[in-house]
């Protein structure tokens, strides 16, 4: 059959819709306050945009494939939403380090002796490396739960494993 009795919508793909950040299976949602606060702000932007490609009626067919993207992105989003449980960093034990801790550690052996590292460990959505905050599922995060100031712990990097003291712990209110 000729391409001039084919539709152009027929040939359009439907959206890849990107995955959210992965949470295991059967492990909660848990997120700081910070969190839960980012996620609403995501909620409303998405809403917002969804609102305006909805008004927007120069191209029927993009406008479709925008509001499929937005309205799948929105269904993820609010899934994350609903299986949120808000753990306030202030409540944990301030000895141990637990989510929502900021960990100071120091290298002591089977890297760079000294070095100190400096993260917070957050949820999985709000979890950036850039701005030093890790996802409580991550193995460094991982590595260091339940720990306590003094303690080392095995760090594993590949093939190489690093020993490093937890030197501080913190539980800012602005994780």
């Amino acid at each position: 059959m000729s391409r001039g009795f084919v539709k152009e919508d027929d040939s359009q793909q439907p959206p890849i819709i990107p995955p959210r950040a992965a949470l295991p299976p059967n492990t909660p949602n848990y997120v700081t306050p910070r969190g839960l606060e980012l996620l609403r702000e995501e909620l409303e932007a998405l809403d917002a945009e969804r609102s305006q490609a909805e008004a927007n009626r120069d191209n029927d067919t993009d406008r479709t494939r925008q509001l499929s993207l937005l309205n799948g992105k929105l269904s993820l989003l609010n899934a994350r939403l609903a299986s949120a449980k808000v753990v306030d960093p202030r409540q944990q034990p301030p000895e141990e380090v637990r989510f929502g801790a900021a960990v100071t550690l120091r290298t002591k052996s089977g890297g760079k002796a000294g070095l100190e590292r400096r993260f917070a460990i957050v949820g999985v959505d709000e979890a950036s490396v850039a701005e030093g905050k890790v996802a409580f599922v991550a193995p460094i995060a991982r590595a260091v739960l339940g720990a306590r100031i003094g303690q080392t712990v095995p760090l594993q990097f590949g093939a190489r494993e690093e020993l490093v003291e937890i030197v501080g712990i913190s539980y800012d209110a602005g994780t």
